[in-house]
């Protein structure tokens, strides 16, 4: 008899939790189970971060076989199962897939010293383009590199060089292979292209992984294999169901989101704070840094990224707000509820505190830091960690007018879907409207990650059409925010006259910190 229920089963492997969704064709998510790990990551050195292989298989099978007990009366319906992974985090395996050494997660800060120098083409060109500190930032924390100079017996091994995506397709269908749309990260990958980059490949200087230590691409929605018995004996999966390539989480959150074109944009409020859209044609978000190749065949996702994101709240928690924290505990809520309270009570603008959110050194801004301008004796904890919420937002709007600069007509966007833990407030949901100028919305459901995972193999298997057709279908706005036109001039005025001109005016400070060696260390 046919299916009259498909069912796609979902794997989400985060950063610190996986979890498994059981979702229907009509986006409900009808089972969930989330396993946390013990560590998100292990630290051998300060500022590495590895986890170890057995902690994301163990998590996926304790997940799978914790819903299949759950979803025993539905089980029988499931078509295919989908995964969707963290980004750029890369593991070293033999012939037999066999993992060489743990995880290098993605928040790793280590470094080569990349003392070798760029071939002189290579060198002039980024020296032309402005681009040769950024290309000498990224060689040092990519970490093939620092395995290849620190682990010479590792790479040596090493048969595949793959992500995290990669492993677990491997371990779930035998197969060393991976899709499209999860190549984000440390590699020698051409957006453009969505291809392996070539030997002519001006940027293949920075990370030149040998070819035959890279992995077998398959485009989204292809079936990369099915599940073998031995998979199926320790996860419960169904033994011969498809696996279906998607993509990267955020990918998939922009899917889930339904911003498929160029004039709606998905905001991720989480850890790394990210702002992404989806277009059919190649541009780069930001000059010389690629667009990610989309879930979305032939499609491309320009993205904005403010490292810290949201981290920064913990940040906040941590260092200043441990009454907050503590009044929380003692009447049995979240700190994050009195910290709603507290936005509430600072007008837009904070009363002149303007944040500038960039902690982290990153691809365009490898001198950055973070800073904090118009402190006065009026302000406090809870204008700090309003300044927070809205410095973070300023970021992204900066990205969002960036992009549509390069985009040239292209991209207009006009509307905002946001995700991730911040968007669990509504206050700061608002704040987001307002500071953007633009309605914001929340979907049915938190999950946008794994619903746009699952609908892509609702398209493959033939529920649907096509990934359109399944976004009609699947995805409902839930909560709709319209931006306040007040509070949208006070923004607008605060973005072009001052936190727009904040990083260029602190850069030299920067610089001379960076070159004062025995300042920065201490």
């Amino acid at each position: 008899m046919p299916n009259t229920n498909p069912l796609v089963l979902t794997i989400d492997l985060g950063t610190q939790s996986i979890r498994s969704i059981i979702v229907d064709k009509t986006g409900n998510i009808i089972y969930k189970v989330n396993h946390v790990y013990p560590k998100a990551y292990y630290s051998l050195n300060p500022g590495w971060a590895e986890q170890k292989p057995e902690v994301y298989w163990n998590g996926l099978c304790e997940t799978t076989n914790r819903i299949k007990a759950e979803a025993q009366d539905v089980w029988k319906n499931i078509i295919a199962v989908t995964i969707t992974t963290i980004r750029d985090t890369c593991l070293c395996v033999n012939k037999d897939g066999k993992p060489l050494r743990d995880f290098i997660v993605w928040l790793d800060k280590r470094t080569s010293d990349a003392k070798k120098p760029f071939p002189f083409i290579n060198s002039l060109l980024y020296s032309i383009t402005g681009m040769k500190d950024t290309a000498q930032l990224q060689r040092k924390v990519s970490a093939c590199n620092w395995i290849m100079q620190n682990e010479p017996d590792v790479w040596e091994r090493t048969h595949k060089f793959i992500f995290v995506s990669g492993y677990l397709t491997y371990m779930l269908t035998g197969r060393l292979a991976d899709s499209v749309a999860n190549m984000i990260g440390h590699i020698p990958f051409s957006s453009k292209t969505r291809t392996w980059m070539t030997k002519i490949d001006p940027n293949r200087a920075i990370f030149d992984v040998e070819n035959e230590k890279l992995t077998e691409l398959l485009e989204p929605g292809k079936t990369i294999g099915y599940i073998t018995e031995a998979a199926a004996a320790v996860s419960g999966i169904t033994k011969g169901l498809p696996l279906i390539t998607t993509g990267s989480d955020i990918g998939c959150a922009t899917l889930g989101n339904s911003c498929l074109k160029p004039d709606s944009a998905a905001i991720n409020l989480g850890t790394t704070a990210t702002i992404q859209f989806t277009i059919n044609k190649y541009m780069e978000p930001l000059p010389f840094i690629p667009a990610y190749p989309a879930v979305l065949d032939g499609h491309y996702n320009p993205e904005v990224q403010v490292y810290r994101g949201y981290w920064l709240i913990s940040w906040f928690k941590k260092e200043f707000a441990a009454k907050e924290v503590e009044r929380a505990k003692e009447i049995g809520v979240s700190p994050e509820a009195i910290l709603e309270k507290m936005l509430k009570q600072i007008p837009a603008g904070c009363d002149g505190l303007i944040f500038q959110p960039y902690f982290t050194p990153g691809v365009i801004m490898p001198k950055s830091k973070g800073a904090i301008v118009g402190f006065s004796d009026n302000h406090t904890r809870a204008h700090l960690y309003r300044a927070i919420i809205e410095g973070i937002n300023f970021a992204l709007m900066d990205g969002l007018y960036t992009m549509q600069k390069q985009g040239k007509g292209r991209v207009k966007i006009e509307k905002l879907f946001l995700g991730g833990g911040g968007s669990q407030s509504n206050t700061i949901c608002q704040i987001t409207a307002n500071m953007f100028g633009l309605p914001a919305y929340r979907i049915q459901t938190y999950e946008a990650t794994g619903l746009g995972s699952s609908m892509v193999a609702f398209a493959a298997t033939g529920v649907y059409a096509d990934i359109f057709e399944a976004a009609k279908k699947m995805v409902h706005i839930k909560d709709e925010f319209l931006p306040n036109p007040k509070e949208r001039e006070t923004y607008k005025f605060l973005f072009e006259e001052i936190f727009s001109k904040i990083f260029d005016k602190m850069l030299p400070l920067y610089k001379t910190y960076e070159e004062r060696a025995d300042v920065t260390s201490l």
